[in-house]
């Protein structure tokens, strides 16, 4: 995990135990496992008094589709993080509609993981790399925003400032931060943006955001 992280309360909901833990050995380090169910039943008399923040929900529970449990989650004010190897943009869809507010698949790296919960806590919305693609490819797919709505207030100035030609030296002097916390800054946003990296970021600052 970088610095700065904000630590958050987590609710593990996955009929599959070997998911459970390996989610759990990811996370706790930076974050809090307050409780997890295998079952919407279990999941049911548990999460409202857990104390959870985000809830990490797979869509597949046995016989059970997670997907009934994302409105009465969100009711308690939980936020629904879908973590799912459902990648069709029907179900991400219908995810989305029952008021989920991230989704990631399991097929995509650990970071993007952590990317998320950060972006949870934040309250805003996340949709994971592969996530994205598959709607992009679905032409009946609900608009999604700008790529940089993903981006922290930080993050979209420092791809401005990019987009402008300013180096890593230029930004930390400006912003009166280290070359390497820049660096993280930029990291964060080529995983948020589904970059291959610098340089492919500069081409996307520069073609987005110079005057």
């Amino acid at each position: 995990m970088t610095d700065n992280v904000q630590a958050g309360t987590i609710f593990l909901i996955d009929d599959h135990p070997a998911v459970r833990k390996g989610l759990k050995l990811l996370l706790q380090e930076s974050h809090r496992i307050c409780g997890e169910a295998d079952s919407t039943a279990e999941a049911l008399a548990l999460i409202d008094q857990s104390g959870a923040e985000i809830a990490f929900l797979d869509l597949s529970l046995g016989d059970e589709s997670g997907l009934d449990l994302i409105p009465v989650i969100g009711a308690l004010g939980i936020s629904v993080l879908i973590y799912s190897m459902h990648e069709d943009a029907d179900t991400i869809q219908k995810a989305r509609s029952a008021g989920a507010r991230g989704y990631v698949s399991k097929r995509e790296p650990e970071d993007i993981l952590l990317v998320a919960v950060t972006e949870l806590l934040a309250d805003r919305a996340y949709l994971s790399p592969r996530i994205t693609q598959a709607l992009l490819a679905n032409p009946a797919a609900t608009p999604l925003p700008r790529p940089e709505a993903l981006l922290s207030e930080r993050e979209q100035q420092l791809l401005a400032m990019l987009g402008q030609g300013d180096g890593l030296q230029d930004m930390a002097a400006d912003f009166g931060i280290s070359v390497r916390t820049v660096e993280t800054y930029c990291n964060r946003i080529i995983t948020k943006l589904s970059l291959e990296g610098m340089k492919e970021l500069r081409r996307f600052a520069i073609k987005n955001h110079r005057q």
